[in-house]
């Protein structure tokens, strides 16, 4: 064997394996940090949503795994007024609790970044609501709105503006609208907080030069704050409408779907299809109906990040 062979044995020899070079590649680090939480969702969020997808095309019960029935439970639903009727509660519940949370939470957001005495014992009560138990939430309403005791009717009537106490949770509509309500008391601060860390990262020096332009304060929040919170209003109304969406604790503690049904949403409804009646296909199909609304709010948050960003000049080649 040559020399020249020699030596390019031994710098074959020398080079360091695949698993070395991935250990050491600094292209591969932020892999290895991701990994253990990869491997977290795809064991406890994951696999469950794969397996709650495949149950949707079976007719298993409670103690009986079932078989593969195709689109039979999507054509049950397809049929069933029940589940229609959940649908449009959910979209109420959701378009409207989400949109006046956003309302209310930026209004708190801009008087909070304010200055005012005692602002962070403001801050500390604001969030109160949010850090509550939700069951406990529940059973406080419960209580406020009670067809006897209801510390809302006590008060109208003592003002003569009704004559007998407002039966909030016997009356669909009345139920309804004390969901929303509820949902809206508990939404409220995780906006507000949120989009008042937004509104932190705002640098004074383009209010003051907005002031000097002679800019009004509609303008500079029209020009100045929202452009600049937009990306901030995505992400936190996308969770919050996320969450909305989903709501199971507040319903089921309140209502439990009642009354005649008028406030069960899908999960509400998948629940006591699939739990409560131990019908795990017919449930898992409910709760699979979900995805395609969540991937809309989804996809209509990162659409409008991409739009933000086109405009701003980013991500362009």
């Amino acid at each position: 064997m040559s020399t020249v062979e020699e030596t390019a044995e031994v710098s074959r020899s020398r080079e360091p394996s695949l698993w070395s070079r991935l250990k050491t590649n600094r292209n591969w680090l932020a892999i290895w940090f991701m990994l253990p939480a990869a491997i977290f969702l795809i064991l406890f969020l994951a696999w469950p949503l794969i397996l709650g997808v495949w149950l949707s095309f079976t007719d298993a019960r409670l103690a009986r795994p079932g078989e593969f029935v195709g689109f039979e439970n999507y054509e049950w639903l397809w049929d069933d007024s029940i589940f229609w009727l959940s649908v449009f509660n959910t979209l109420l519940y959701t378009i409207v609790a989400s949109a006046i949370k956003f309302a209310v939470g930026l209004y708190l957001a801009l008087l909070l970044n304010r200055h005012m005495p005692f602002k962070a014992i403001i801050r500390s009560v604001v969030l109160i609501p949010f850090i509550v138990p939700t069951v406990l939430s529940a059973i406080a309403f419960w209580w406020i709105y009670d067809a006897q005791f209801s510390i809302i009717s006590w008060s109208l009537r003592q003002m003569g503006l009704i004559q007998q106490n407002i039966n909030f949770l016997g009356d669909g509509n009345w139920a309804r609208a004390s969901l929303i309500f509820a949902n809206i008391w508990r939404g409220v601060p995780f906006v507000a907080i949120t989009l008042l860390a937004g509104l932190q990262t705002v640098s004074p020096s383009l209010y003051e030069a907005a002031t000097l332009d002679g800019a009004s304060a509609w303008q500079r929040f029209r020009y100045v704050t929202y452009p600049l919170l937009t990306p901030i209003i995505a992400v936190v109304m996308t969770f919050s409408v996320l969450f909305t969406f989903t709501d199971f604790q507040l319903i089921w503690a309140m209502t439990r779907g009642g009354p005649v049904n008028a406030t069960h949403l899908m999960a509400t409804l998948s629940y006591q299809r699939g739990i409560l009646s131990g019908r795990l296909g017919e449930g898992a199909a409910i709760a699979t109906a979900m995805i395609p609304f969540l991937l809309a709010a989804i996809m209509i948050s990162w659409f409008g990040l991409q739009r933000r960003k086109w405009q701003h000049g980013e991500g362009n080649d």
